[in-house]
């Protein structure tokens, strides 16, 4: 059955490959080998595999080095634009850091500016009501004199009268001289007194009128001074209630809970106002009450933001290897929910402090490795997870800016990184919205 097959294969291939023979000579001996069709195109069809497979793989290895070449030029570049991405955000936080630094002498600058005002605003109410009790001395003593003089004239009227009336008193007058000389002297002493008092009552009223211009003239400057604490407090209230709303903090409910948590020496913090002694309070006083309202309400916000968590964990450079929200796992593959953001740098990078409150939680834990866990005020917690070295105990009080560990690569991660989580009432948020929110405060 095969030799039949192989005939008819050699009768098939035989036209495109005759039988040919191959002689071996020797010097006794002639031999040759017979090359049927089917070895030949057994030969041929090895000899085209052997060249086709040495022509591929030459050009795959061809392919392969420009490929490899053009790879590297593309990493080249690739690296060359993510170092320029680098530059660029590291000006960017530069910049946003000295914004931050001119937002903060801002800041202090008003502060101070309010103080200053304050006194002089103090200073000013408490000339206006010597002013005004001046002011008050001399109407009274005003209407004394013009009393007196009145009681003056109505003297010498009736002494005019009873010397006409009396027609014996040019007589006793030419008789004895006495009593003429003593009314005369009265009558003297009495035109002297009213001159008196007419230069006197003249005198006042111009020092009326001098005090009545020096009250226009600390008006206006109380005006002024009320104008400037006033566009200072808004300065300086606006950027702070913009951060908290932006972070999604009501700020009325977190100055209620700072002025119904809070106290200190001298006890409960309650609002400043301006004492007018149990009268009814005058524009100046409701404006100044005003403005001390404003310093209460300033001085609340800074204590609710020194205790929420406004800030970054890393003040060094460093870069942002992952955000919040779902993500693909490093690990397994799969999509999870990524519950904080991730800050690369260096091992032993310092991690501060983003806000004011208590350590809770100072150790290792699943997954986290060395994690640090800080209780703020206002159901606020936040988690500093990696470390590779925590320099804070549980128990301890800590505030924004301190050292609370080292950057590293503890627990579940692929390389050197802080994992930094916020978290409101036990619910995870996106920290950026905290980061972000206060970058042009701090």
């Amino acid at each position: 059955m095969q030799k039949r097959f192989a005939v008819k294969i050699n009768r098939v291939v035989e036209p495109w490959f005759p039988e040919r023979r191959v002689f071996l000579k020797s010097d006794t001996d002639t031999r040759f080998i017979r090359l049927r069709p089917v070895t030949q195109l057994a030969a041929y069809t090895v000899g085209g595999v052997v060249v086709c497979w040495a022509i591929l793989a030459t050009a795959i290895v061809v392919m392969d080095s420009i490929g490899s070449g053009s790879y590297r030029e593309q990493a080249k570049r690739d690296l060359e634009t993510y170092r320029e991405r680098l530059d660029a955000l590291a000006g960017q936080r530069d910049a946003r850091a000295e914004e931050a630094v001119a937002a903060q002498e801002r800041f202090n600058a008003a502060l101070t500016q309010i103080s200053s005002m304050q006194s002089e605003l103090l200073s000013s109410e408490t000339r206006r009501m010597e002013l005004e009790t001046g002011i008050e001395v001399i109407q009274s003593t005003l209407r004394d004199t013009m009393k007196a003089r009145e009681s003056a004239r109505d003297q010498v009227a009736a002494l005019e009268a009873e010397m006409a009336d009396d027609p014996r008193a040019p007589a006793a007058a030419q008789g004895n001289s006495a009593p003429t000389e003593i009314l005369a002297e009265a009558l003297e002493r009495t035109a002297r007194e009213r001159d008196q008092i007419r230069a006197d009552a003249a005198q006042a009223l111009t020092r009326a009128d001098d005090l009545e211009r020096e009250l226009d003239l600390i008006q206006d400057r109380n005006d002024m001074i009320f104008r400037q604490i006033e566009e200072a407090m808004q300065v300086s209230v606006e950027p702070l209630d913009k951060m908290f709303r932006s972070a999604g903090l009501p700020p009325e409910r977190l100055i209620e809970q700072v002025r119904r948590g809070y106290s200190g020496q001298g006890g409960p913090l309650t609002p400043l106002s301006f004492s007018t002694r149990g009268e009814e309070p005058g524009p100046d006083e409701i404006r100044a009450n005003r403005a001390l309202q404003h310093m209460d309400t300033l001085n609340l916000y800074r204590i609710a933001a020194s205790k929420a968590p406004f800030a970054t964990p890393v003040k060094d450079a460093f870069r942002f290897t992952s955000g919040y929200g779902y993500r693909r796992d490093p690990k397994t593959g799969g999509r999870r929910m990524h519950m904080g953001v991730d800050f690369a740098a260096s091992t032993g990078t310092p991690i501060y402090s983003t806000g004011e409150g208590v350590v809770v939680h100072a150790g290792w834990q699943s997954g986290y490795g060395r994690l640090v866990t800080i209780r703020h005020d206002f159901g606020i917690e936040t988690r500093y997870a990696h470390m590779s070295k925590i320099r804070v105990k549980v128990g301890q009080r800590v505030s924004r800016g301190d050292r609370i560990g080292d950057m590293g690569a503890s627990g579940r991660v692929t390389g050197v990184h802080l994992h930094y989580e916020v978290r409101v009432n036990g619910s995870p948020v996106n920290p950026m919205t905290y980061i972000k929110a206060a970058k042009n405060v701090f």
